[in-house]
């Protein structure tokens, strides 16, 4: 079994309740409802509940799987090095570039609503102007670059003052919608069912943007070579974190069914939680909840750094990738050339992006495009994890279902919508999220060549694996009654 803890990142950084805040920033509830609601409105309607509802089954599989497979191959790559050594190293790869094209498209897709958002604060008429809005979104991203940058002790803390306000104010919402008195639509069952879908094709374009929803949760793997007890606490975490935000989104998605009018809905857009605060508060809770997706977006801007970054600090490790991208920076412990590079296409991005007609297009299209990326990556893990476990599936029900049955059933769910939504895609979306993979291929084939190890994996089995780890011990001991390690931020 490979485990990596040796080679550049700094271990032990993460305790358990950091890691969950990760998690739950990594999905970002404020700012998947305020970018994605009206989007996923405008594909199903009324069934936004029931989106959610049947997309999150299958990605509690893939969060098991996850979890799985970080117990036996501690790796920042993730899923790069989990079905590189299960199916195949070209599979791997492509899960690893999926990874990386996504996270890259969502720095714009990101903060192009934070900066209009922050506009907004300032004047609403400011929030329309797009060149203006990815001038602020490119600012905020870096700042967050340049927090990264120095190293994962300053990001989490960062994360726990963004994250505890947001999740202040959005909690305080779901409450005071629950008291609201006033409903443009009554409240209907019929939203979780099934029969809300237009066909086949409706529910797999409804799947796949809940799937963006929950997206990012899995951060808590790529940070697993920073985390301590990481075998354990990044699978915990990630279990955790996707069940809350399952609960805000269905939440808020429920009040917008019945707070807001359809016209309401259409014509907001990525500023339909604005218009719901307004709903539910006059004059202060539309700017509250402003202020939620702002430190939200900037939030899953930064744990979506911290993907992207340790996924090619693994390829550059592995030589699958420029080497120069492996190389750690010796004061703050972070792949800074990693940084550096996401950091360059990214402004590249924005300044394409400054060109464009409206915040919203670029939000649909670019939801969609990374909605693709995300249910090929999944879909591969939920089957490495299978094959991996192959040979303790039979020892134990337990074992069938958690590890077997439930991972099978999320990776068949992804590749199922990946293939039933390009029939309902746009030509941009299904150009950026098919071309993006393509385009992989090109540094795949460049450096299978040159004859990276990587493409001579040793083969990742779970009894193997498991029997090395009970023969080592934990990974990382600590002598019993010692003090705390101060470099964790919070801990259980």
């Amino acid at each position: 079994m490979r485990t990596t803890h040796s080679r550049g990142l700094q271990p032990n950084v993460l305790g358990t309740f950091d890691t969950i805040v990760m998690a739950v920033a990594g999905s970002a509830p404020a700012y998947s409802l305020a970018a994605t609601t009206a989007v996923l409105f405008g594909a199903v309607g009324f069934a936004g509940p029931a989106a959610l509802l049947y997309c999150a089954i299958p990605m509690f599989g893939i969060v098991l799987a996850y979890a799985r497979l970080g117990r036996i191959d501690v790796n920042a790559g993730a899923g790069y090095s989990w079905v590189g050594r299960t199916l195949h190293p070209f599979l791997g790869f492509l899960s690893g570039w999926a990874l990386v094209f996504a996270a890259t498209v969502f720095m714009v897709a990101g903060s192009l609503p934070a900066g209009a958002l922050t506009l907004s604060l300032i004047d609403p008429d400011l929030a329309n102007h797009t060149p203006l809005a990815a001038a602020v979104g490119a600012g905020w991203f870096l700042i967050m670059l340049l927090v990264v940058l120095g190293g994962a002790r300053l990001t989490v803390r960062a994360q726990l003052v963004m994250s505890g306000v947001e999740m202040l104010i959005l909690i305080g919402f779901v409450l005071a919608a629950v008291l609201h008195r006033g409903h443009a639509t009554a409240f209907d069952w019929s939203w979780f069912g099934l029969d809300q879908f237009d066909g086949t094709q409706g529910f797999a374009a409804g799947a796949l943007i809940a799937a963006f929803y929950y997206w990012g949760w899995d951060v808590t793997s790529n940070l697993s070579e920073e985390t301590r007890n990481s075998r354990r606490t990044a699978g915990l975490a990630a279990l955790v974190g996707v069940g809350f935000v399952f609960v805000l989104f269905e939440a808020f998605t429920v009040a917008v069914n019945v707070l807001l009018t359809t016209e309401e809905i259409r014509t907001a857009g990525p500023n339909v939680l604005a218009v719901l605060g307004q709903e539910i508060w006059p004059g202060v809770g539309g700017k509250l909840l402003v202020v939620a997706v702002v430190l939200s977006t900037v939030a899953t801007l930064e744990t979506t750094l911290l993907q992207v970054t340790r996924s090619l600090f693994a390829m550059g490790r592995d030589r699958t990738l420029p080497a120069a991208l492996g190389t750690v920076h010796r004061r703050w412990n972070t792949p800074w050339v990693a940084i550096t590079a996401v950091g360059g296409a990214a402004l590249l991005m924005f300044a394409a992006a400054a060109a464009a007609e409206s915040v919203q297009r670029i939000l649909s299209d670019a939801v969609a495009a990374i909605g693709l990326q995300i249910a090929f990556y999944y879909g591969l893990a939920g089957i490495a994890a299978v094959v991996a476990y192959k040979s303790l599936l039979l020892r134990s029900v337990r074992n069938l279902i958690l590890g077997g049955l439930w991972p099978l059933l999320g990776s068949g769910f992804m590749l199922w919508c990946f293939v039933e939504s390009l029939g309902e895609l746009s030509t941009t979306a299904l150009t950026i999220g098919l071309g993006g993979l393509l385009v992989g291929v090109v540094p795949l084939l460049v450096y299978w060549r040159k004859g990276s190890d990587y493409y001579r994996p040793a083969r990742l089995d779970a009894v193997r694996a498991l029997a090395a780890t009970e023969d080592s011990g934990p990974s990382t001991p600590r002598p019993r009654g010692s003090a705390r390690d101060k470099s964790y931020a919070t801990d259980f």
